[in-house]
């Protein structure tokens, strides 16, 4: 009798998406082994990761950047299809791992994106990770789409941000599904703020007046207007909400009510939620909460994912 084959499915969510890096971290801890894997837009970029070898450096990536960083890989396009190109986004695997193809991974992975024009998803198993990757985040309106066997592939999330039936489909016994979507606040709507995001909002906001000061010294007098307009971009002190805000809101609440209904009708065996919902769509500086946050919410459920193990060795 062999060993069950146990999926993981990693949702779709932007920066929420480090929390997927905690998750992996509490089930290696535990000596879960994963078969197989199914991800969304950032789940497949941290799938992938994972899948490749290179997850201790994504790690240390993620902790490491700031918000001059996170600028920095935001390869800014003409806005014909979107306003971000994603090459440099997607060209990031390559600094954690050295696998090219789907075929040379460690773990089976199954990338999802969403054909723009039937509304159809799209399963990416096979070929360039990189490309692959492209499609998957390709954020509608924010990061332009991707063309692959003919199809203009946008990111996953817009039809299925936790893709259980893809798993399902893989072979996998046990599913155990991260929704990082599941606990959506605005910020705006938070009272209280804790000590630590203020603490947080702080550093940031530090790190972007030095990006400003940095484009007016390089560039002069043409330096001086695109850092206006960018810090007028990224002012959180701005008397309405930046067009980033308002796509990747948006895109999070579609999101998370096609994940609601999907889940009543392909049901994890495991469904983990970690609380991120004062994260915003770029808040990828805030990766150590959120990698802690999935740590624990991972643990929470290990004993309910040994017993769901142990249940399938007895009825096999």
């Amino acid at each position: 009798m062999g060993a069950p084959k146990v999926g993981l499915v990693l949702g779709s969510g932007a920066s929420r998406g480090w929390a997927h890096i905690g998750v992996i971290e509490a089930l290696e801890k535990h000596g879960v082994a994963i078969g197989v894997i199914a991800g969304a837009s950032a789940g497949s970029f941290i799938g992938a990761a994972y899948a490749g070898g290179g997850l201790d450096r994504v790690k240390k990536f993620a902790l490491d950047m700031d918000w001059k960083a996170v600028l920095s890989y935001l390869d800014m396009a003409f806005p014909r299809s979107g306003f971000i190109e994603g090459k440099k986004v997607a060209e990031l695997i390559e600094l954690f791992t050295e696998v090219n193809n789907f075929e040379e991974l460690n773990i089976p992975l199954i990338m999802v994106a969403t054909n723009m024009y039937t509304g159809q998803g799209v399963s990416l198993s096979r070929g360039s990770i990189k490309n692959a990757l492209r499609a998957s985040m390709a954020v509608p309106g924010l990061v332009t789409p991707k063309l692959i066997n003919n199809e203009w592939l946008v990111d996953g999330g817009v039809v299925n941000p936790l893709p259980v039936n893809v798993c399902r489909a893989a072979g996998a016994d046990i599913v155990i599904a991260v929704n990082i979507n599941s606990d959506r606040i605005s910020r705006k709507s938070i009272d209280t703020r804790s000590e630590t995001w203020v603490k947080n909002s702080e550093k940031m906001e530090k790190k972007r007046l030095e990006v400003i000061k940095s484009w007016t010294d390089n560039f002069g007098s043409t330096g001086k207007t695109l850092g206006a307009k960018i810090d007028q971009w990224f002012s959180r002190e701005a008397p309405s909400p930046h067009i980033f805000d308002v796509l990747g809101s948006s895109l999070n609440i579609m999101q998370k009510k096609i994940e609601e209904m999907n889940l009543q009708t392909h049901v994890p065996d495991i469904l983990l939620t970690p609380r991120l919902g004062d994260m915003n769509f770029f808040d990828f500086d805030h990766a150590e909460r959120a990698i802690n946050e999935g740590f624990k919410c991972c643990e929470k459920s290990i004993p309910d994912i040994l017993k769901k193990i142990e249940k399938f060795y007895e009825n096999n």
